[in-house]
């Protein structure tokens, strides 16, 4: 088998992947660019291990545990993505600088805030 053939579909598989995980703004289609990616390792891990004819099999014993992490990240990452999604109604990349929730607007008038003392200014004019 000539080693040729796999190590160039897996170095265009790679750069479509690496495209995707720098040009997409959904999180969605950037977990699938890092699959593109990993499976393009994948590939080469085979190709190698054909080629090389390793009698233990290392590389597609190390194919196998890569897909295990990748089925691992998928799981996680759908999950945040899913998480993101309902409490900002949207998933673009961009716009996420850190998973915790906008501090809420002060809405009370409680003792030492502007609105108790905007407040206390009306009931003086009033007065």
């Amino acid at each position: 088998m000539h080693l040729v053939y796999p190590a160039v579909l897996a170095a265009l598989l790679f750069s479509i992947g690496l495209y995707g995980v720098l040009a997409r703004r959904n999180a969605v289609l950037v977990l699938i660019s890092v699959e593109l990616m990993l499976n393009a390792v994948n590939l080469n891990l085979v190709a190698f291990d054909v080629w090389l004819r390793d009698t233990l099999r290392a590389g597609q014993s190390l194919t196998l545990f890569t897909i295990a992490v990748a089925a691992a990240e998928i799981g996680i990452g759908l999950a945040i993505v899913l998480q993101v999604y309902r409490n900002r109604a949207g998933s673009n990349v961009d716009e996420l600088r850190d998973l915790a929730e906008p501090p809420p607007a002060p809405t009370g008038a409680g003792p030492g805030s502007d609105a108790a003392e905007a407040d206390a200014d009306k009931a003086e004019a009033a007065a």
